[in-house]
């Protein structure tokens, strides 16, 4: 299965790709973040806010319910429920929402 991304390539003078632009919150969540760390919005918004973790990733990487459930392999039904606090995830869902992201695991345990 091929994931969608938004990247946009530039070809350089003679035609082939030179440069592949991401956009920048992807860009952090692959390499700014690798060794763990969570952005100071997401963690504010769960510390202070409330807000579980899930939730907080998710809108500080501007996707929504349903295309992050759908890369979980989850109804957008479910993920509302966990996001909600309805619903407490096991460690094995929480592990998928966190690749669904672009997370390492850690990052969302």
């Amino acid at each position: 299965m091929n994931a969608r991304t938004d990247f946009q390539i530039i070809n350089g003078p003679d035609g082939k790709p030179a440069y592949v632009v991401v956009p920048y919150a992807e860009f952090i969540v692959r390499f700014g973040h690798g060794d763990g760390l969570i952005p100071n919005e997401v963690v504010g918004r769960n510390l202070v806010d409330g807000v579980p973790l899930v939730r907080a990733w998710r809108e500080y990487l501007g996707m929504t319910q349903a295309e992050v459930a759908d890369r979980a392999g989850m109804t957008q039904a479910a993920l509302s429920q966990i996001e909600s606090g309805e619903h407490k995830a096991r460690k094995a869902t929480k592990v998928k929402l966190a690749s669904a992201l672009g997370l390492t695991a850690e990052q969302l345990l």
